[in-house]
């Protein structure tokens, strides 16, 4: 059994922290050698200034390069925060309004909504009415209704990103009504970069070298792997350790970004209102405590803003913080406004000794920072079906290939069953009802190029709506030697019996 970091404090007080980063750096290397993981870097500044920077083992095991502070790791989600203080700059320039509809920015490839839209002799709203109820700020705070959503493509296999107007017409489709409730959203954020660069009339990459890296002097920073950076990054690597080879998104500016530990200290600094001497404040304060103010709830202990995720702990700590993980990555951006404190922990496997080794630290200057209650030994309730839910609901599910058939059963005991087009009936294992909405997976084949790409389930992931359930079914690939995607398409059923 793998053991988390233990937090290290000595009757630490905010004003006189007792934290021993002697004993963090040991227990990092204890940790790294159980559990096989090739690197981690950690930086940490107080008040304005590192007071800890360090590196351990192996940022490429292949070329021998030494982890250190200044080497670019692949930061996946922490990408989020970056994207959006471009956006933000932009939003300062009058170039783009948070609360304008995104699809004002985008081309001629829109979202598309699919809820509350008149349609087949229903009352409803214009769909473009409809689609208008996505704003921008919506979409950076994960309400906009796109659903679930991540696509790999690898260097060594022979898909390539598609152009973002194509991905658009794919995957741009509004499952839920806008600002109903938050659902991580990947593609949204690919959406933001895509605006961003056709607002400023540069490359996004090019956009946020030269107006918040640069600036920022995040001179080991990049969208993905620049030309200067070659040397100094870090292979991204899988749970046997092998590397995993280069791959690419349709969501950029939700995950492609490259940094260093350092440099993600030096952003957090931007981000506490506190830029160093040799940076420029590329944000107005108003805009930073904007993207800081949540707007979404994910989840009781915590808010979303524009590119943030902000949270209360139990002893009254806010904190601003992203996470990011995907294959051979796990990063952690932790920020402690009102104690000018700023962790960054970066490492090239998917293990969670990054969060373990940031939470630890910030423990160490905010006692008792994270304590939570013990969860709870209660068993999970097996699904018994609402009364609104029982009897044949037909409908299909709509991709960009066609419209496929659906029929589901739901008794009043036993397992949901469904069948596709003229399938065989198949069970709906895991199935959820809670706040009206219904979840669970099963085998079945959705049709489409990119979801063939890998062996996949499907997981629905439907709202009832009077005598209708309706939201997503997305083709979520099963583990294997490649990342797998999880592609989202519209489904609605109507009560049939």
């Amino acid at each position: 059994m793998v053991s988390p970091l233990p937090v290290i404090w000595r009757t630490a007080t905010k004003d006189s922290p007792s934290i021993d980063f002697g004993d963090i750096a040991r227990q990092i290397r204890s940790a790294r050698k159980e559990r096989h993981i090739p690197s981690l870097a950690v930086a940490v500044a107080k008040r304005g200034e590192i007071v800890w920077e360090d590196g351990f083992g192996w940022a490429n095991l292949e070329t021998r390069l030494r982890s250190d502070p200044r080497i670019a790791y692949s930061l996946a989600s922490i990408s989020k925060p970056i994207t959006a203080t471009a956006l933000m700059i932009l939003v300062e320039r009058g170039l783009i309004d948070l609360d304008a509809p995104i699809n004002e920015y985008l081309g001629d490839a829109k979202v598309t909504a699919h809820v509350g839209v008149a349609g087949n002799g229903q009352s409803g709203m214009d769909p473009r009415e409809a689609a208008d109820q996505a704003t921008v700020r919506r979409v950076a705070n994960h309400t906009s209704g796109l659903p679930l959503h991540y696509h790999f493509f690898h260097d060594d296999e022979p898909w390539r990103r598609p152009p973002m107007d194509l991905s658009i017409l794919r995957y741009g489709h509004l499952v839920r009504l806008p600002g109903e409730r938050y659902v991580y959203a990947n593609f949204g954020f690919g959406l933001i970069d895509y605006i961003i660069e056709r607002a400023s009339g540069k490359p996004f990459g090019t956009f946020l070298k030269r107006e918040v890296l640069d600036p920022l002097g995040m001179t080991r920073s990049s969208l993905g792997i620049g030309t200067h950076l070659a040397p100094y990054t870090a292979e991204r690597y899988d749970l046997e350790g092998r590397p995993i080879s280069f791959y690419d998104f349709d969501h950029p500016g939700g995950s492609a970004v490259y940094a260093s530990a350092r440099d993600l200290v030096r952003f957090g600094q931007l981000h506490l209102k506190a830029p160093s001497n040799d940076q420029r404040a590329i944000l107005s304060d108003a805009s930073i405590e904007c993207m800081q103010t949540p707007t979404s709830d994910p989840d009781p202990d915590s808010g979303y803003g524009i590119g943030w995720r902000i949270a209360t702990d139990s002893r009254v700590y806010r904190t601003v913080s992203h996470d990011g993980s995907m294959g051979g990555v796990r990063t952690r951006l932790i920020l402690v406004p009102e104690e000018q404190l700023v962790v960054a922990t970066v490492c090239n496997k998917r293990d969670e000794l990054p969060v373990e080794t940031a939470n630890a630290i910030v423990a160490g200057y905010l006692p008792g920072f994270g304590a939570q209650e013990a969860p709870s030994d209660s068993d999970a309730l097996s699904f018994a079906a609402h009364p609104a839910l029982l009897g044949r609901w037909r409908g299909s599910v709509q991709t960009y290939e066609g419209s496929i058939p659906v029929e589901m059963d739901i008794p009043d005991t036993g397992p949901i069953r469904v069948r596709f087009r003229d399938g065989l009936q198949t069970a709906v294992d895991a199935s959820t009802f809670e706040n009206d909405v219904l979840t669970g997976t099963t085998l079945g084949d959705i049709e489409t190029e990119d979801s063939a790409k890998r062996p996949y389930t499907l997981a629905f992931e439907l709202n009832l709506r009077w005598n209708v359930l309706n939201g997503s079914v997305t083709a979520v690939s099963e583990p294997g030697p490649r990342l797998g995607n999880a592609l989202s398409h519209w489904c609605e059923l109507e009560k049939a019996s």
